[in-house]
C-alpha cells in the first residue's frame, strides 16, 4: 500500500510516520503540509491511503476530502486531528478512520492492522497488490454501487458512528433500526450504533433485497429473523437471531411482508 501523509505540524507528521513503518508495511511516499499541494499530486500519482489532518492550510482537510471524494478511484481517508467535533462529517464522508491527537500507539497499531487487512480483502482477486480503490475493514473500528456502501469481500458494508469512531460494518451483522427523533438506531451482533440520520436515508444506504421497511420507525434484516409470531389487528412481532428485542410489522406492510417471507 502506498500512503500520503498530510500534516502541517513537522513533529506530527514524523511521528505518524514513524508509527506507520513500525507497526505496517504501509509505503509512505510522501508528506505534504497544504491542501492544494495535495490535489496537485494527487494529479500525478496515486495512493491508496490518506492520513488527513484538518487543520491545514489553502483548504482544509473536510474540504480537500470532498474533493478526493469524486475522484473515479478515491483512497482510504483516515483523518487524523486534535478535533472530536468533525467525527459526524468524516463519517457522512466515508472515512475510513477517524484517529484524534495526541497519538495513541495502541490505537494507530489497531487502526493500520485492520487498513493493511480491508486493501487485502478489498482487492481480493482483482491481482492488484499495490493500488486501488476500497474503504473497508472489520466490525471492530472505522466503501460500490452505492455511495454510502462498498460491495467486497464478503459482502456490503457500511460506516456506523460511535462516539468519535467510525466503525466500517458488514450489513449482514445488522439486525435491525429504529428511527428516534432525528437519529436512528442500529442494533447489530457487535452492539448499538446512534446515526444523526433518518431511518429512511440509512435504509437508502442499505441493500434493498435484505432489508425491509416493516414499521414507520423500524427496518429489518431478513436474514436475521429467528420467529414471526401473530400479533393483534393480523400483524406480526418479528424475533431476531441472538437478541431479545421484538420487531414490529405494521398492518400496512404487512401484505408486502407475508410476500417477502412467503407466508
Amino acid at each position: 500500500m502506498r500512503a500520503l501523509i498530510v500534516e502541517d505540524e513537522i513533529p506530527a507528521s514524523e511521528e505518524l510516520n514513524y508509527l506507520i513503518q513500525e507497526h505496517s508495511k504501509i509505503e509512505v511516499v510522501a508528506c505534504l503540509e497544504d491542501g492544494l499541494d495535495v490535489l496537485k499530486f494527487l494529479q500525478e500519482q496515486e495512493v491508496d491511503v490518506i492520513f488527513l489532518d484538518i487543520n491545514i492550510p489553502s483548504l482544509d482537510g473536510m474540504m480537500l476530502a470532498h474533493h478526493i471524494g469524486k475522484f473515479a478511484s478515491k483512497p482510504y481517508i483516515v483523518f487524523t486531528t486534535a478535533y472530536k467535533e468533525h467525527a459526524a462529517e468524516a463519517f457522512e464522508l466515508e472515512a475510513f478512520d477517524y484517529i484524534l491527537k495526541p497519538y495513541d500507539e495502541k490505537r494507530i497499531a489497531a487502526m493500520l492492522l485492520k487498513l493493511e487487512n480491508a486493501f487485502k480483502r478489498d482487492h481480493a482477486g482483482e491481482g492488484l497488490v499495490e493500488h486501488g480503490q476500497a474503504q473497508v475493514t472489520d466490525d471492530t473500528s472505522v466503501q460500490g454501487s452505492s455511495p454510502k456502501a462498498s460491495v467486497a469481500g464478503s459482502g456490503i458494508r457500511i460506516n456506523l458512528l460511535r462516539n468519535d469512531n467510525i466503525i466500517v460494518t458488514d450489513t449482514a451483522d445488522i439486525y435491525y433500526a429504529e428511527a428516534q427523533e432525528k437519529v436512528t438506531k442500529v442494533y447489530t451482533k457487535n452492539g448499538e450504533f446512534t446515526m444523526p440520520v433518518s431511518i429512511s436515508d440509512f435504509h437508502g444506504r442499505l441493500p434493498q433485497e435484505s432489508f425491509f421497511r416493516c414499521h414507520r420507525s423500524y427496518l429489518v434484516n431478513l436474514s436475521q429473523i429467528r420467529e414471526i409470531v401473530p400479533w393483534f389487528n393480523n400483524t406480526y412481532l418479528l424475533r431476531l437471531r441472538d437478541l431479545e428485542a421484538e420487531v414490529p410489522v405494521s398492518r400496512g406492510k404487512v401484505k408486502e411482508f407475508r410476500q417477502l417471507m412467503r407466508i
